[in-house]
């Protein structure tokens, strides 16, 4: 399993129908609204790096109005 954040910044003014339509898409835990250099950040779980690929590219950066995305993942410290 693939955990990862994805920090996404918007056009100006589209925050809360990003927010929407983001929280919608398959692979994406939760989301939350930020105030900072980002303007939401998505929680994302999917089965492979492939399916993360998919995601940030196919369907996070697909969305109308999403102007840059940054994608933190998370790794395991033993």
């Amino acid at each position: 399993m693939v955990n990862a954040y994805s920090l996404i910044s918007t056009e100006p003014g589209t925050t809360p129908e990003l927010f929407d339509k983001i929280k919608e898409l398959e692979g994406v835990e939760s989301v939350e609204a930020v105030a900072g250099p980002y303007d939401i950040v998505a929680r994302i779980k999917v089965e492979s790096l492939e399916k993360l690929t998919g995601t940030v590219f196919g369907k996070i950066r697909g969305v109308d109005g999403v102007t840059s995305t940054t994608t933190l993942i998370v790794v395991e410290i033993e």
